[in-house]
């Protein structure tokens, strides 16, 4: 089987990280004898330069027949104002693709404790974000938006919690703790936001129930699960939330085991995966070959390790592995980038890891 790996390059630091991911993987991929093409589609400033759209029909029509595609930050802040009236290059591909799951794991990597001093020990955890639904009024609407103005000085904002919503994404959530230590915490706040609270919280405990009986369950309100999640990290395994939630909590556990900047993740839908880094597009650092490409490396291998899942192949597996031993193994040597102390240049660090695979 051949696999299509679409490869969108982002604006800023996004080309300088993207080829060096695109280097491990390539190699990864020649070690395993994997089938692999991988076609290049415009997104971000190329896409507003070349057809007006920072994702043009072009790209999605692309990776609409891509298996998985890696997708690198964007600097959609500084966009040309009427571009301000579309989604953002990632909210317009997890609603225009119904990338429902976004899974960002947090845990120590090596070196982490170099070069940040509150680094907590033994934490490995994964968050789960409910991607289409919630508060994010810009993906939570079939057709338009879930905010409007009634007047000038009113804003009113509509978030929506569906029980499909909350299963889908939940039972995602319950795979993974399943393979780790069968520990599910569910964050929500159904004190005061009661009726999607409970609908959220009951979804997810009753489809726990009925297919995941092995897993332990328990929930937090968001505020208190913030507390926690800073005292004792430790004690979570898998944590599954709402979109807005999600993003706060998987930006706190990142920061909480080193730094957002090496924080992977991916988002999926129920056969289609995008690999994207949890950190921004850093425009200050642009074009100066120092960024960290980790998080997006080893998003690359979480997007791996999940179409092996997907199309049972092992070969996949084995290109995961490869990528994610290699650039551990880099970081446990010290050969990284600036920010966490180390001297390599991105592409540098890309291409020792590419080479540590094809030696391996």
């Amino acid at each position: 089987m051949r696999y299509r790996i679409g490869l969108c390059y982002g604006d800023a630091i996004g080309p300088e990280i993207t080829r060096a991911t695109e280097t491990v993987m390539k190699a990864a991929v020649r070690r395993a004898a994997v089938d692999a093409e991988w076609p290049v589609f415009p997104m971000g400033w190329e896409g507003i330069e070349k057809y007006g759209d920072p994702v043009p029909k072009l790209t999605k029509d692309g990776l609409s027949d891509c298996h998985g595609w890696v997708f690198a930050p964007h600097d959609s802040a500084a966009y040309p104002p009427e571009q301000f009236q579309k989604l953002n290059p990632s909210g317009e591909m997890r609603r225009y693709f119904d990338l429902y799951a976004n899974k960002r794991p947090a845990k120590v990597y090596p070196g982490a404790a170099r070069a940040k001093s509150h680094v907590g020990e033994d934490v490995d955890l994964v968050v789960y974000r409910e991607n289409t639904e919630g508060f994010l009024p810009d993906r939570n609407m079939y057709r338009g938006v879930g905010e409007f103005m009634p007047s000038k000085d009113m804003v009113i904002s509509a978030s929506v919690i569906t029980r499909q919503g909350a299963e889908r994404v939940a039972r995602e959530a319950f795979r993974t703790a399943m393979k780790r230590r069968k520990h599910l915490t569910i964050v929500h706040k159904a004190n005061v936001i009661k009726m999607a609270g409970e609908l959220w919280r009951s979804s997810i405990r009753e489809l726990g129930e009925r297919e995941f009986p092995e897993v332990r369950v328990d929930d937090f309100h968001i505020d208190a699960m913030t507390a926690h999640l800073v005292r004792h990290p430790q004690d979570f395994d898998v944590i599954v939330c709402t979109n807005l939630f999600g993003d706060i909590i998987s930006d706190l556990a990142g920061e909480l085991t080193g730094s957002l900047g090496l924080g992977p993740g991916i988002n999926t839908n129920d056969h289609q995966c995008m690999a994207q880094a949890a950190h921004g597009s850093a425009p200050d650092i642009a074009g100066k070959d120092i960024a960290n490409p980790t998080g997006l490396m080893l998003s690359s291998a979480m997007m791996f390790d999940w179409l092996a899942e997907r199309y049972k192949d092992p070969k996949l597996s084995e290109v995961s592995r490869l990528i994610e031993e290699n650039v551990l193994k880099s970081m446990e040597e010290g050969f990284v980038t600036p920010d966490m102390k180390g001297t390599a240049s991105c592409s540098a660090y890309g291409d020792h890891i590419a080479s540590r695979i094809a030696g391996a």
